[in-house]
């Protein structure tokens, strides 16, 4: 699991395939909350657990699941 003090704002989130899943807007407990402003999240923050962070990679979140399995999974 990725230790939270290497997650930033606006740091963009992928799945395990290379596809946008969202950009972080903060890190709250043990979830990471998504902007609602990105495009795929249609005005509503969403959240992921931390847990689904495989590594920081480039500058980017990259999951342990591909885009859409992470989307699926999305509160």
């Amino acid at each position: 699991m990725v230790n939270a003090s290497q997650i930033r704002e606006h740091m963009e989130i992928k799945g395990s395939d290379g596809q946008h899943v969202g950009t972080v807007d903060r890190v709250e407990g043990n979830c990471i909350k998504l902007t609602k402003s990105d495009k795929y999240a249609a005005g509503h923050h969403q959240y992921m657990d931390m847990a689904s962070v495989r590594e920081v990679k480039d500058g980017c979140l990259i999951t342990a699941k591909t885009a859409d399995e992470c989307k699926r999974t999305l509160q």
